[in-house]
């Protein structure tokens, strides 16, 4: 019979074995295929575990097309297990040096065995690294770390960031219960029927995250550079003698500006809107028209460009390909600098305090930015309803107290009144119904008919 074996690191792997097969020579097995040790593998089974070592896999209910579910034991001793000591790595901490501590000179060059009295005398200190304060202290104390975890689980990051540990316990404990509830979940699926075609989907889908997880972390060991932000290339220049921040753009086929840039240049009187249409290229934009000559000052450099303004754009000026090529424009990364052949002169780009502040947001600063703006915007257009449902039918806000003055007429409200019902309770129905006198009646019997017999 063939049986899949999953670990909790990920490992998916399938065994022909027979029923007959002791437990002991299975786990021998799975030591061959995924290199733990026979002797600190757990086997479970449909959520049991599987203990008997001398008991067959068909004695313990393991069926064609079952899933097996292997975990590896802890390593720590008996003596520390019993003493409530948590599981610790095998490592070798000799060689680590703890922060204050002595230097370099004032350690031994072999380190000293302590005698048996001393470790008698000495308790082992336990250290807990599921416990969230100490998880919260290394993040602190190693940048690096903390810089990953801005970049691969942000909420934690936050929650560790905002210095209450009892937000930050309750964040992992909520991610880790998530991510084993996951996992017992997709082994559930597998196990119903490992051939199905949704489970072998389940199964691909794990095999392929898992060479997604070691395909990022070969890339954080070897090129850590890939995961930071690049800051787009931005000079200063004026623009009828107005500082502007332009972007250089060789991938763009025109120069471009905004409208809003355009009239703090005072260069909107110059617009050819014959030339108006639409923008195509990571979205579309409207193109309000185009001015065809107009000066850039580039450092003491002047040079000649047309501007094609658009309507909603969220940079002031982008240097496109036509006005670079046109002056011989050089991009030199290596010193940094924007070289500008016609004339010779050299500009640097700007740092990352000079951009502008949409050129420094990254994705999800962006995201959340549009969600905060998006949110404040619905806040308006609920406030503006409410103000809108709480006017009268003059347009007025009506007011709170119904026995004030109304603006219905006088004789219907005496009408009503005289059939035996409460002046205010007679303003409120009008206001409900807009006036509609028939439809107010019918509301007022309704709200003082009472049952025979019915207090």
């Amino acid at each position: 019979m063939k049986v899949t074996v999953t670990t909790l690191a990920g490992d998916v792997f399938t065994l022909d074995v027979s029923p007959e097969l002791e437990l002991v020579n299975f786990k021998a097995l799975c030591e061959f295929e995924c290199g733990v040790s026979s002797e600190q593998c757990l086997v479970h089974h449909e959520g049991r575990l599987l203990q008997d070592p001398q008991k067959t896999l068909g004695g313990f209910g393991v069926k064609d097309g079952d899933m097996l579910l292997l975990q590896q034991r802890s390593t720590a001793p008996p003596q520390a297990q019993q003493r409530g000591a948590p599981s610790m790595l095998n490592m070798d901490f000799s060689q680590i040096q703890i922060p204050g501590a002595a230097g370099p000179s004032a350690v031994s060059q072999r380190p000293t065995v302590p005698s048996s009295e001393q470790q008698q005398r000495v308790p082992p200190v336990p250290v807990n690294e599921n416990d969230p304060a100490h998880l919260r202290q290394m993040f602190l104390n190693d940048p690096h770390q903390l810089s990953l975890l801005k970049e691969r689980n942000r909420p934690l990051a936050d929650a560790l960031l905002s210095g209450d540990l009892g937000k930050f316990a309750e964040v992992l404990d909520k991610q880790r219960r998530e991510r084993v509830e996951k996992e017992l979940m997709q082994i559930r699926m597998m196990n119903a029927n490992p051939f199905d075609a949704s489970a072998q989907q389940q199964i691909e889908e794990t095999i392929r995250l898992k060479n997604v997880d070691a395909n990022m972390e070969t890339a954080m060991e070897h090129s850590p550079e890939s995961f930071g932000q690049v800051l787009m290339l931005y000079i200063d220049c004026k623009v009828n003698f107005h500082p502007v921040k332009a972007f250089v753009d060789s991938g763009a086929q025109m120069t471009i500006m905004s409208q809003a840039c355009a009239e703090r240049c005072n260069i909107m009187r110059l617009v050819d809107k014959r030339w108006a249409g639409v923008a195509k290229g990571v979205g579309t934009q409207k193109i309000i028209g185009r001015v065809h000559l107009g000066q850039i000052q580039i450092g003491p450099a002047f040079l000649q460009s047309s501007f094609a303004i658009l309507e909603d754009q969220p940079m002031d000026m982008l240097l496109g390909l036509d006005m670079l090529k046109r002056h011989q424009c050089c991009i030199d990364l290596k010193n940094n600098l924007l070289r500008i052949g016609t004339t010779g002169t050299e500009t640097a780009f700007l740092g990352e305090a000079d951009v502008p502040i949409c050129a420094r947001l990254n994705r999800t600063e962006s995201m959340e930015h549009t969600a905060l703006e998006s949110e404040d915007k619905q806040l308006a257009e609920a406030l503006q309803r409410s103000s809108q449902d709480t006017a009268g039918p003059s347009g007025s806000t009506v007011a709170s107290n119904p026995s004030q003055q109304s603006s219905f007429p006088e004789a219907t409200i005496s009408e009503l009144v005289a059939m035996g019902f409460q002046r205010d309770d007679v303003i409120t129905e009008l206001q409900r119904h807009n006036g509609d006198k028939q439809t107010a009646i019918a509301s007022l019997f309704a709200k003082n008919f009472k049952i025979p017999g019915q207090k």
